[in-house]
């Protein structure tokens, strides 16, 4: 039992983390309006510039934060995450102009790159075998968030546009206690490695790491799978309104499904599917059923069939946690948080730039084209996630690589 309290630790974190992304999202247009003095349009500009900044920070500190967790330990990086994380909210909650928020948004951006040191921390605690394993156990907890956060932020918007971040204020501090009591250091002094500037940024943090056997292709690789998989959040709501005619409550519905749905597929059926194929096996044939469900729901002419789809696109999430194992398996054991560092830099750089790309492209195939197709972001996000598979072939198809079919 005692074992498990630190995991429990970690699990609560990114589901914190995940809930207070969705938690403040029903609200952020009623309180950028009140806050900025503008309207509905003017808010969405803001809005769009609060995502970005979040991410932007993600993506310049994950190397940062990756880094002192290896040279200074897990257990003060997660910490004062936590009881930062519960002071930007509270700031959030008390901002009274648009640039508290966001400077409350530079410092969540920060706070939030600790995601990497929860997966080193796991992956300090998990043997080999183990990694795929747990590493879903993460991916399940930010799934289960992910579902959590609306709801709970809708409901709590009914006291005020305000609430729903003293509400993630009080669970990141209650988490910050937990942690206090039950959180071990699994950074041992012969793992400990020294902390360096010219490595603690994405770029040298990432010359860094794809010096290592097969990393700088695996990264390629994950670099590709996340921008392929962000169509989904960039387009599914402007896709389902254009295609299907979906209502808000359905769009919602369907999300929760999806999330759901992977949820389950990270915390039960990657289990059996590593057993089965291993764990590169698993990304090489996950890769490819990724691409096949993303160029059915482009060509599918029906809202039913979409949704029946939904759950089945989840299942593709098995390929994340084995991939990140399968890195983790070629890094050292005192360069596992530089290297989730910058996983999730590549991942917040997804973030920023691939809404960009899949809604310009939605736009474009629903506007100004002869050719009238609003399933063309699901198509391109195909040929990305078949660059990675073909990625993966070639890496693994080397002297006493890994077989793959």
């Amino acid at each position: 039992m005692k074992r498990n309290l630190p995991i429990t630790f970690i699990l609560i974190t990114v589901l914190i983390d995940a809930m207070g992304i969705g938690l403040i999202m029903p609200v952020m247009p009623e309180l950028i309006q009140d806050v900025g003095h503008t309207d509905i349009s003017g808010a969405a500009l803001w809005g769009g510039i609060l995502s970005a900044v979040f991410a932007l920070m993600q993506f310049v500190f994950s190397p940062t934060i990756g880094g002192l967790s290896d040279r200074f330990g897990r257990r003060p990086v997660l910490l004062t995450s936590n009881a930062v994380m519960a002071f930007d909210y509270v700031l959030m909650a008390l901002a009274g102009t648009i640039w508290l928020l966001l400077i409350g948004r530079i410092i969540g951006g920060i706070t939030a790159a600790t995601h990497a040191t929860a997966n080193a921390f796991m992956a300090d605690v998990s043997k080999q075998d183990e990694k795929s394993k747990n590493f879903g156990l993460i991916g399940a907890a930010f799934g289960v968030g992910f579902v959590l956060g609306p709801v709970i932020g809708g409901l709590l918007a009914e006291w005020g546009p305000r609430a729903p971040f003293w509400a993630a204020a009080i669970l990141a501090g209650a988490n910050f206690v937990f942690g206090l009591i039950v959180l071990p250091e699994t950074v041992t002094p012969e793992k400990r490695r020294a902390f360096e500037w010219r490595r603690a940024n994405p770029v040298g943090g990432f010359k860094a790491i794809s010096a290592l056997p097969r990393l700088g292709a695996l990264l390629s690789v994950y670099f590709f799978y996340q921008i392929a998989n962000m169509v989904y959040p960039a387009v599914w709501a402007y896709y389902t309104a254009a295609s299907f005619g979906w209502s808000p409550s359905v769009i919602g519905a369907s999300l929760a499904l999806y999330g759901v749905s992977m949820a389950l597929t990270q915390a039960v059926l990657i289990r059996w599917i590593i057993a089965k194929l291993g764990e590169v096996k698993t990304v090489f044939w996950g890769l490819i059923y990724n691409a096949l469900t993303m160029a059915m729901m482009a060509l599918t002419t029906e809202g039913y069939i979409l949704l029946l789809l939904t759950p089945l696109a989840a299942f593709g999430a098995v390929v994340g946690p084995a991939l990140q194992s399968v890195m983790s398996g070629q890094a050292a054991d005192n360069q596992q948080g530089e290297l989730l560092g910058v996983m999730s830099s590549i991942n917040a750089l997804g973030m920023i730039f691939a809404p960009l790309v899949f809604t310009r492209v939605f736009s474009y195939f629903t506007g100004d084209a002869a050719f009238q197709f609003p399933g063309a972001s699901f198509l391109l996000a195909m040929a990305i996630m078949l660059i990675a598979w073909g990625t993966v072939a070639r890496a693994f198809r080397r002297p006493k690589a890994v077989d793959v079919p």
